[in-house]
């Protein structure tokens, strides 16, 4: 008689390609010391591509070390919080390594965030330093008296790029809003000075251990209140030995390039193209704007291999009108995260490039990835996320009760176990608490596993709108709309969206006798509000719809608007 697979038979093994172990000898290498190592194994090999500027793995250690250097001058010791607000440009890896260096914990910061909510993770994280853009500058002199931040440093996007653009990005680059001045303050530094200034400056050494913490990466939250998780150097180091063993045709190979277009201020981007590059000794293109035109160029250029992308980037780059003549066939492989992405785009990829295009799951709780589809040998299957990492554990739980386990192809919420996954929330040890039970990370994702250890998806627990690929908490939303003087309620759900995932509707309840334009609370909403967090649809109505206890029934509003999509 057959018996149905459970959680604990790992029925996903019989999936792994060949190579591929069920649990990984890790080296005890922190990152910055696989990048020391890959200094001296491999120095003159191109580390950095951008705009056609490189750098090789010699120099990018060398730029860590003068950077970390300068940290210490400034009175940085172990333990201390450092905040990175920068797109992909050389001086963001240079920071970053430098930081986790000399035991300090990086933040993570998006370039794209609003004042109010730059605030909250500054002061969250206690961070006391910053490195920003020129164009940033102003706005960061301004909110530091609100923070604990005592100097900021400076870069540009024209700070390193090859001739002729070296000498043209002067003369047009402010009419293009590519650089700005910055104004004069105390405590403000150019990257580029430091750089100078601190050649064969020797560190004062700092003893680093993987149970150390290296980062604070932001997340969001069903309340709306961003959540730091605490991610320690051995979360980072064995979540990029579990790619590395999920790989193995990759495996020892130095001469792979990767597109670094996902950003690196959030999760997927910093681990599987940042940290994986670095510690794998490959080149990176960094494209600082993921835009269509962008990818191609970069693309064509310089030959990528390997290209983890979100959806928006495959569809837009399909969608391109360049593409019929781009020559992609340099791509290998591809991950996708983030979002489903449709098997039309799929094959369309896969077809024009060659590639082989693999889904994935993760959470910045996790580093973040949890569950990847088989590269070679193993079976794709389209819709589900894949089949846990090695040395990752996973289950499915009754929504009610977690310590119940539900039977294969039943439904529940998934939960996770592996080295990858966080410490804590910063601060919140009731979330923790919530969010890590008995060792398990608990998703808040609805998902089931098939006969053969495949997961799938199948809703979220949380409110969570996938926006063009990046996580929109709708309480945020809600609670700009609130602060609107002509505003009595407000609901932000994600409705379809063709290219995007979803894009964000406001169901706006106005108070009584006042007026207002769906256009008028659109730009409200963008002073207070990330470009990605705004809502491309307004509709008024008399009531929100609600349960008897006054809770508003976000996932009514949210079952209507797809009713309403279906019909037509």
């Amino acid at each position: 008689m057959n018996t149905k697979p459970t959680y604990k038979d790992k029925p996903w093994l019989n999936f792994y390609d060949d190579g591929v172990p069920e649990f990984v000898d890790f080296e005890n290498i922190l990152l910055s010391e696989s990048l020391e190592k890959n200094a001296q194994k491999i120095p003159e090999n191109t580390a950095f591509i951008f705009m056609g500027y490189k750098i090789s793995f010699r120099q990018f250690n060398d730029m860590v070390n003068r950077f970390a250097a300068f940290l210490q001058d400034q009175g940085i010791k172990k333990g201390d919080s450092v905040a990175i607000l920068l797109p992909n440009v050389i001086p963001c890896p240079v920071a970053f390594y430098a930081i986790i260096r000399i035991g300090a914990i990086a933040v993570m910061n998006n370039p794209l965030y609003s004042d109010r909510e730059l605030l909250h993770q500054f002061n969250d994280s206690g961070s006391t330093h910053l490195i920003t853009l020129d164009l940033l500058g102003n706005r960061m002199i301004d909110l530091r008296p609100k923070t604990k931040i005592k100097s900021i440093v400076i870069t540009s996007i024209g700070d390193y790029l090859p001739f002729p653009k070296n000498l043209l990005f002067p003369l047009v680059a402010k009419k293009k809003k590519l650089a700005a001045d910055v104004k004069p303050s105390f405590e403000v530094y150019n990257f580029k000075q430091i750089m100078k200034q601190y050649k064969g400056k020797v560190l004062a050494p700092v003893k680093v251990a993987f149970e150390d913490v290296a980062m604070y990466q932001y997340t969001g939250g069903t309340t709306g209140v961003s959540k730091g998780a605490v991610l320690t150097h051995g979360n980072l180091s064995r979540q990029v030995q579990q790619l590395d063993n999920w790989l193995p045709g990759f495996k020892n190979k130095t001469d792979e390039v990767m597109i670094g277009a996902l950003p690196f201020f959030h999760v997927m981007g910093l681990t599987v193209s940042m940290n994986v590059a670095i510690y794998k000794g490959w080149s990176n293109i960094l494209v600082p704007k993921p835009y269509p035109e962008e990818l191609l160029d970069a693309m064509e250029k310089f030959k990528p291999t390997f290209a983890p992308l979100v959806p928006t980037m495959f569809i837009g780059i399909l969608n391109h009108p360049r593409v019929g003549k781009a020559d992609l066939s340099s791509i290998k492989a591809c991950v996708s995260g983030s979002a489903p992405l449709p098997v039309e785009v799929i094959k369309g990829f896969e077809e024009k490039t060659g590639s082989t295009i693999i889904e994935a799951f993760g959470m910045t709780e996790s580093c973040p990835a949890t569950h990847v589809n088989p590269f070679e040998n193993g079976e794709r299957k389209v819709g589900s996320i894949g089949i846990p990492l090695p040395d990752t554990e996973c289950r499915i739980v009754d929504l009610d009760d977690p310590k119940k386990e539900l039977p294969m192809g039943e439904p529940g919420e998934m939960v996770i176990k592996g080295p990858q996954v966080m410490r804590e929330y910063l601060n919140m040890p009731e979330e923790t608490d919530k969010t890590i039970i008995d060792g398990w990370l608990h998703t808040g994702d609805i998902a089931y596993m098939d006969e053969d250890g495949y997961f799938f998806i199948v809703d979220r627990i949380k409110d969570m709108i996938i926006s063009g690929g990046y996580n929109v908490y709708p309480r945020d939303i809600d609670e700009v709309l609130f602060e609107h003087p002509k505003v009595q309620e407000a609901c932000a759900v994600g409705i379809p969206h063709p290219s995007r995932g979803e894009q964000i509707k406001a169901f706006v309840v106005l108070g009584k006798g006042k007026n207002a334009t769906e256009q008028e609370i659109i730009d409200y909403c963008k002073e207070k509000l990330a470009v990605y967090k705004l809502p491309t649809q307004v509709e008024f109505i008399d009531e929100l719809p609600k349960t008897n206890v006054g809770k508003v029934l976000r996932k009514d509003l949210r079952a209507a608007e797809m009713e309403k999509t279906a019909v037509s």
